[in-house]
């Protein structure tokens, strides 16, 4: 398996391919992430040069570590398959597939991954795959569609599409998105991959923002797609442990495995009970406090 499916992504900071200006340097903010965008962001007539770009960024820019992903355009369009073979030539960590709304999606692209990475020599694998679940049918579809490929290391909502497709809108509140969340994270922890939540586009309401990704960390969603530098404090700040969680997680982890020694299955830490059942979650929050810079590896 790909050692980078698990890697910490809390902000996938979308970036319009075609303009030099914003995919020079974004690595100075720290995103976890970013999203290389040859869809949406780039006019059809620009499309071509939108390609170029992205080739010579991804060959010539040092992103420092940040893992770079590409939105490739539609499935149902002919530019695609070159926008896969562009991104795999020229470096890319991993593809994302617009409007996905079944297994057959995924294993498409998988196979267009493959031939690139024949093609230019890449080592076989190195491409991952996410899946945007912008529609109705593509959320119905969200388990099979994360259990399409080895490759595919999680799915996204996106809100706007996916309002559109219920005959609704984007109101603030969660609601209209409230179903398509639940259901896209139980699908991706069935399966084993991470879940990543739709962009929150009013930058003036960062209350606004803020509260969202609360909601969505509770959850259990993986990290947020954001559009802005000024989104990324927020969503680091809340999806780090705090120096309490990580200090609880470490007497669970520590008393799970003196006690699973001696035979004790239920036992109590700082006055909460304690089982087995709680040592996944507390191995988790000191990997994503490693992961986030605030607990060191141990020696």
């Amino acid at each position: 398996m790909n050692p980078n499916k698990k890697r910490l992504r809390r902000t996938m900071m979308f970036l319009n391919a075609k303009k030099p200006g914003l995919i020079i340097d974004p690595y100075i903010y720290k995103p976890d992430s970013i999203m290389l965008d040859l869809e949406d962001a780039v006019a059809e007539k620009e499309k071509d040069a939108a390609r170029f770009s992205l080739f010579h960024a991804l060959r010539e820019i040092n992103y420092q570590g940040i893992e770079c992903i590409v939105r490739i355009n539609g499935l149902d369009t002919d530019l695609w398959e070159e926008d896969i073979r562009c991104a795999v030539a020229g470096g890319a960590d991993g593809i994302r597939i617009p409007k996905t709304e079944s297994p057959e999606d995924v294993k498409k692209v998988e196979k267009a991954i493959e031939e690139a990475e024949q093609e230019f020599g890449v080592e076989s694998g190195k491409v991952l795959i996410m899946a945007a679940l912008e529609s109705a049918k593509g959320v119905l579809q969200a388990l099979d569609i994360c259990q399409a490929s080895e490759r595919l290391f999680g799915i996204a909502l996106s809100g706007g599409d996916y309002t559109k497709d219920l005959q609704t809108y984007i109101t603030g509140t969660g609601i209209e998105l409230m179903g398509a969340r639940q259901q896209m994270i139980i699908a991706a922890r069935a399966a084993g991959v991470q879940c990543f939540d739709t962009v929150y586009t009013d930058l003036d309401d960062m209350e606004g923002f803020y509260k969202d990704v609360e909601t969505i960390h509770m959850m259990g969603f993986d990290g947020k797609s954001i559009i802005n530098p000024r989104q990324i404090e927020p969503v680091h700040k809340i999806y780090t442990p705090t120096n309490k969680q990580i200090i609880f997680a470490q007497k669970v982890v520590k008393e799970i495995d003196e006690k699973k020694k001696l035979g004790i299955g239920v036992f109590t830490v700082d006055g909460k009970m304690i089982d087995i059942a709680f040592y996944d979650g507390a191995k988790r929050t000191l990997e994503l406090a490693k992961a986030a810079g605030v607990l060191k590896e141990e020696c």
